[in-house]
């Protein structure tokens, strides 16, 4: 009877059941495969047991019995963090318990693979050294944790090698020494099936996961009506910085990365992670150098874990419908990692693709080169003004940054922001800096957006224009918060008090190191100015004058381009941007 059940699930493929019984030292092995039930597995005694291998799933419908018996199904995951570094996962499984409910899950069902079907538990003794090893596998309990409803880094539960991570709460784990940050566990246990509900409160931020061997249809979680009441339709996944080889908290260097997806289910937002530092407390302490590299897909993997915040208290659901059999090596899926271990990926974009009949752009942000915040802008055909969900991602409130960037939404701060476009769309852009240092506005990503159609950086206070698609806009801006200094335009609006008014007056560069002030009308001047593109002031002329010709040497000028002012008797401004291209 054990051989006939390896040839048959090894030779059928895509196996369905009304109802699973593997009976005494029999077993099931699955290669690559999908096995489907409707309703419940039955793994009747200690040794009947479920082998999923090669990205092999087991989904299971809208029965309502539950999993039963005190057998397992083996399943494997790979960590990509090492000894010092937290991964965030959900475990597929629970304690063999015989009831017919999910039950909970702790660090001692996770084994050492030592063959095909053939495991050993793995051991969990805290060592002096706080690092775990791969070999044998022994994993350190003290970075084992939970964090239920909460937006405080003391109220983290610590877990160590405790039974208490209950169905569908995510936990924290660190590597192990030796697995060159791919340290393979084996989860054996009984399977989760069925509807797993975890807390979560207003505000406040929980960590759940992918609790079923299969897949999770991020799309199906996010937009379930249930769901929808409860969360803000973000996913946030942690990652840090590999290269600090620390476990004091304040040499951390880490963030989240943020996911979300429309209900199409054709417009997905993805963000990387910007790395900050952290104090002794949990709390954000400075950005330091880098960004995320990892990436995360719809399709959520066996054991990803990754935060929710709540908008209501309530209870955020994982279903059995939302299940979905997509390999962890097909391109819209992949354990939140940097690159696919299992086999090569197809269509490794960083920016997902979206319709032609929507817009988008993205906006790299850099602080001093030190690190960079990215934004998001969707301009999609449902998209209101105030907040749209699916399509737009709030901060994660544990990663604001001293000097940062962001959207604005009913006075929050968001990473990604959709509306309905038009040329005339003023969008104001919040940028907050720590202390005086220079700005780098640039385009990550243009998608659907005519060649002749400009993304302009208005500079309110310069009254300059900057065309994204041509250059990059840079300002050196002093310590403070920027609220209604910056905004992103696609038409150059020119003010009743510029050149357009007169028509006769010009301000040129000859590139033979002279600036002209051309003023055919005789028009009163009071003040001229000229400004970098940083927005340092590099020359400041007071005048009474209405010459029709005023020049100005730019020869211990750099090549660049400058901002020209003019102020006239009137208190009149004309602005002009000009290229200062001295020949040698």
């Amino acid at each position: 009877m054990r051989h006939i059940l390896v040839i048959f699930a090894m030779m059928i493929c895509n196996l369905s059941f009304s109802q699973l019984s593997v009976r005494n030292t029999s077993y099931v092995f699955i290669n690559d495969e999908i096995v489907f039930v409707e309703d419940d597995i039955n793994l009747n005694e200690a040794a009947s047991t479920i082998y999923l291998r090669s990205e092999a799933q087991v989904i299971q419908g809208s029965g309502t019995i539950g999993n039963s018996g005190v057998g397992e199904l083996s399943v494997y995951q790979e960590a990509n963090a090492g000894e010092h570094e937290y991964n965030y996962w959900c475990s597929p499984i629970g304690s063999k318990t015989s009831n017919n409910i999910n039950n909970p899950f702790g660090i001692s069902f996770l084994n050492d693979v030592t063959g095909l079907i053939t495991s050993t538990p793995a051991t969990y003794n805290s060592t002096n050294s706080y690092n775990g090893t791969s070999s044998p596998l022994n994993i350190e309990p003290h970075w084992v944790w939970k964090f239920i409803a909460s937006d405080n880094y003391g109220e983290w539960i610590h877990v160590k090698g405790n039974t208490t991570i209950n169905p569908g709460e995510g936990y924290t784990m660190k590597g192990t020494i030796g697995s060159a940050n791919a340290q393979r566990y084996d989860f054996r246990g009984k399977p989760n099936t069925g509807t797993i509900g975890v807390s979560v409160a207003t505000n406040q931020f929980t960590l759940v996961g992918n609790p079923y061997p299969s897949a999770l249809d991020a799309l199906a979680y996010i937009h379930d009506v249930e769901n929808a009441s409860v969360i803000n339709g973000t996913l946030y996944y942690w990652e840090q910085d590999q290269t600090v080889n620390s476990h004091y908290i304040n040499a951390y260097n880490g963030g989240y990365a943020t996911y979300t997806i429309d209900a199409t289910g054709l417009v997905e937002t993805f963000i990387p992670a910007v790395f900050n530092t952290y104090d002794g407390n949990g709390s954000v302490n400075v950005a330091n150098t880098g960004i995320g590299t990892k990436t995360a897909r719809r399709y959520i993997p066996i054991g990803q874990g990754f935060m929710v915040e709540g908008t209501a208290n309530g209870v955020v659901k994982a279903k059995n419908s939302h299940r979905s059999y997509v390999k962890e090596s097909a391109a819209n899926s992949e354990f939140f990692k940097s690159s696919g271990d299992k086999k090569s990926k197809v269509n490794q974009s960083v920016f997902s693709i979206i319709p032609e009949a929507y817009k988008r752009f993205r906006l790299n942000i850099d602080f001093n080169d030190l690190y960079t915040r990215q934004l998001v802008q969707t301009f999609h055909p449902t998209a209101t003004d105030g907040f749209d969900y699916g399509l737009e991602s709030k901060i994660n409130a544990a990663d604001v940054l001293s000097s940062d960037a962001y959207w604005t939404i009913n006075n929050d701060s968001y990473l990604a922001e959709a509306l309905t476009f038009n040329e005339e769309l003023k969008i104001p852009l919040v940028i907050k800096v720590a202390e005086e240092s220079p700005i780098r506005i640039r385009i990550a990503d243009i998608q659907n957006f005519t060649n002749s159609q400009s993304i302009y950086v208005h500079d309110i206070e310069n009254e300059t224009y900057v065309d994204l698609k041509e250059q990059d806009f840079e300002v050196y801006l002093e310590r403070g918060k920027y609220n209604d200094r910056f905004e992103i335009t696609f038409t150059e609006q020119l003010l009743s008090n510029t050149e357009s008014s007169f028509e006769t007056f010009k301000i040129l560069h000859n590139n033979t190191a002279i600036l002209k002030i051309i003023n055919k009308n005789n028009i009163e001047l009071t003040q001229f100015q000229l400004y970098d593109i940083l927005g340092k002031l590099i020359l400041n002329d007071k005048l009474q004058s209405s010459n029709r010709k005023q020049t100005y040497s730019t020869s211990s000028l750099s090549n660049g381009v400058y901002i020209a002012k003019v102020t006239t008797a009137g208190n009149q401004i004309i602005s002009k941007k000009i290229i200062v291209a001295n020949k040698k």
